[in-house]
């Protein structure tokens, strides 16, 4: 039975330091390689995770078992690179040494990452990670400030924050009260973490990147976008007059149903429009309609009917608005009188009609979706063969030439003699001398 112990570096800090290139296999060269991975750093705890692996092995040895210690690194350029690295070098150690286990050593959780690769060729029994016991006096805790110090990402993340409530709160506790600055500074901690936590910062950037890219283009849909974001204020605006209008009313249901019914014809405008721009960018474009930009009106309108329905059919019970009365002399009445429509009858008006519109939405995207199926499975067929196009065979076959027929050898008497009625002519004495 032999194991392998194997000590993973995934920086590749050994082969900066000493030069050698991985894998360092053998108790001698591992030996060795301590003593110039001391020399070249003695403050590295790569030195104690080499003695941790010849330790190891040793143990091993003492049990009699065979042993196969082994040094292998990454690549310090990318962490793809150097896991790929590891990976090749392990190959390279199982084909070589057909180990049945390993035992792994390393020293940080970076190295502890490269554990799976190693699992995937060969069983790990242990891993052996190195702590290196450290002096617990102002020296070190000097160095490791130092560290945290040289980290600029981490100075931005920890110490900024930190600088500026130490700032801020003594201004808020002198103007506003302690309890009232400590509050604002909590809130503004919470909104920083949630900014950092939810990428705004990605997002921000993504989608200036692409406003950017549609104004150098020249999409359409750059200016229904503005058209629409006007549109969105007014309907705001116009809900937020509508709720005013209400007066003093208890709880929150009515106001917000106000709010709902006035803004919701400007916010269905608004949608509209950025729609139709966005469906144009896609018609002007080489590729084809997709289905979602073809059927995002229908539902448009469909969802703003029934959201106006219910808005209008809980005021109407409210009494807050008045009932939906139809003029006389229209196709909805048959009398010459006013048709006043109930509550209901105008929520089930409003339901059905956005059925029908969410139906013919769905109905005209499939149908131009198989239209343009059938254009590009015509377009893709195999062209027709023409005359000029056909293979000599079948232009044998449309002259009645059958294709079994073999063709007719240069060599034959009754070709080159002139055929059956020129030997006919010839003595048969002559045929003989011939």
């Amino acid at each position: 039975m032999t194991t392998l112990v194997v000590c993973l570096d995934r920086t590749d800090d050994v082969g900066r330091k000493t030069g050698l290139r991985s894998p360092v296999v053998g108790w001698e060269a591992v030996r060795a390689l301590v003593t110039d991975v001391g020399l070249a750093d003695p403050e590295d705890s790569g030195v104690n995770t080499l003695l941790e692996s010849l330790r190891v092995a040793q143990n091993l040895r003492d049990e009699s078992e065979e042993v196969v210690v082994a040094v292998v690194s990454g690549d310090h350029e990318s962490m793809v690179s150097a896991d790929r690295a590891v990976a090749d070098q392990l190959d390279d150690l199982i084909t070589e040494y057909e180990p049945e286990s390993a035992i792994v050593v390393t020293d940080s959780a970076e190295d502890e990452r490269l554990i799976p690769i190693v699992e995937s060729r060969v069983r790990v029994d242990s891993v052996d990670r190195v702590v290196v016991r450290q002096a617990r006096d102002i020296e070190s805790t000097y160095y490791l400030l130092k560290q945290f110090l040289a980290d600029e990402e981490l100075r931005q993340t920890v110490l900024v924050p930190i600088g500026l409530t130490l700032l801020v709160f003594p201004l808020l506790a002198t103007t506003v009260g302690p309890a009232t600055g400590a509050a604002a500074i909590t809130t503004v901690i919470g909104l920083f973490l949630l900014y950092k936590g939810f990428n705004v910062d990605e997002i921000l950037a993504r989608l200036a990147h692409q406003t950017q890219e549609s104004l150098y283009s020249g999409q359409v849909s750059v200016v229904t976008y503005v058209v629409a974001a006007g549109l969105t204020f007014v309907g705001l605006f116009v809900g937020a007059l509508g709720v005013s209008n209400v007066g003093e009313t208890p709880g929150v249901v009515i106001p917000a149903t106000r709010f709902a019914f006035d803004s919701i014809p400007w916010l269905a405008m608004a949608a509209l429009t950025a729609s139709a721009g966005r469906l144009l960018d896609e018609a002007i474009s080489d590729e084809p309609i997709r289905t979602s930009f073809l059927n995002l009106p229908f539902i448009v309108v469909a969802v703003s009917l029934v959201v106006r329905g219910f808005s209008a059919y809980f005021l109407e019970q409210q009494d807050a608005i008045e009932p939906f009365v139809v003029p006389a002399h229209t196709l909805w009445v048959l009398s010459n009188e006013r048709f006043a429509m109930g509550a209901g009858q105008r929520l089930a008006l409003f339901v059905v009609t956005a059925i029908v519109v969410s139906l013919v939405g769905a109905r005209i995207a499939s149908s131009l979706s198989g239209q343009r199926d059938d254009l590009d499975s015509a377009d893709g067929g195999a062209p027709s063969e023409t005359g000029a196009d056909r293979e000599p065979e079948a232009a044998a076959d449309a002259t009645g030439t059958p294709d079994s027929e073999p063709p007719a050898d240069r060599t034959d008497p009754e070709l080159t003699d002139g055929g059956a009625d020129a030997g006919a002519d010839v003595d048969p004495s002559e045929e003989r001398t011939r």
